[in-house]
């Protein structure tokens, strides 16, 4: 894949992704101990929706676009809203012209004991990711790889906390890269949760990937604690771009699963794409 999430930013992905990222940070919360996040891909920070980017990719209209003119139940509201809140307030009052990335939702959930840490090595990406976040103290963007600052990185002094890994997948070895990096950091910090954010091309690849993250999951603290979330919007075909992605957490938080059961299913009709979208949610086997 040749991916530059200017092109995608508040596509389906990113929606079902954040979803899953507010979620966990918002169990994080119920304890009054510091938590860290650790985004190993951070991206751009903040993305412009009337760019020429992202309109020439437009995908943003069948995603975030959709789901704010969405209406929900009363109880898929109130998990939705601390998400939905946060893309609100990054644009004026019934307006959509931009799109936060990981780094800019998770340090709206941060309390003043909170910290968080982003690295990205794209030059132009990480300069406006630090303008975004200049001159605040809980959060620091690093110019370093994020396959090595995923181990480096971690325990953090808090204990506690998330790791995302979210990587652009341009090159062959990423996936197996997810697996080694992962292994690695869960043998140092086995009671992080891990958030790692996949495209669905090969089921193949996939399915090794889950199994793979599933095995290392098991040798932790909680075993086989590994939940598997896909989602897609429209049937493959290879005319189509990126239709179905997917989400691996490792130690996610016990409310999550029925959170998500709630969750999902009124997200496959504003989703959809020439019909409602479908989605898989299961505990990941090694």
């Amino acid at each position: 894949m040749n991916y530059r999430h200017a092109f995608h930013a508040g596509n389906f992905a990113d929606v079902i992704k954040h979803i899953v990222l507010v979620r966990i940070l918002c169990y994080l919360q119920e304890k009054p101990t510091a938590f860290r996040v650790i985004d190993t891909h951070g991206g751009a920070g903040l993305y412009d929706l009337t760019s020429a980017e992202a309109t020439r990719g437009g995908e943003w209209l069948t995603g975030i676009a959709r789901v704010l003119q969405a209406r929900f139940t009363d109880e898929a509201e109130q998990l939705l809203r601390p998400y939905l809140d946060i893309v609100r307030a990054f644009n004026p009052p019934g307006q959509l012209i931009a799109y936060p990335g990981s780094p800019l939702i998770a340090r709206a959930l941060l309390r003043p004991q909170d910290s968080m840490v982003a690295c990205e090595l794209e030059p132009t990406a990480r300069k406006s990711l630090i303008n975004a976040l200049r001159r605040d103290t809980q959060a620091r963007v690093v110019d370093l790889d994020g396959w090595v600052g995923l181990p480096a990185f971690v325990p953090p002094q808090e204990r506690r906390g998330l790791v995302l890994i979210d990587p652009p997948f341009e090159r062959k070895d990423e996936f197996e890269q997810v697996a080694e990096r992962l292994a690695i950091a869960s043998a140092k910090w086995q009671s992080g949760v891990y958030l790692i954010w996949y495209p669905v091309k090969s089921r193949r690849a996939t399915d090794t990937l889950a199994s793979q993250v599933a095995e290392i999951a098991a040798r932790g603290p909680k075993p086989g604690s590994c939940l598997r979330l896909e989602f897609s919007v429209a049937p493959p075909s290879e005319q189509s771009g990126l239709v179905s992605s997917g989400l691996l957490i490792v130690n996610p938080p016990w409310t999550l699963a029925d959170e998500l059961r709630v969750i999902l299913p009124e997200l496959v009709r504003p989703l959809g794409q020439g019909g409602p979208g479908r989605y898989r949610l299961e505990i990941a086997k090694p």
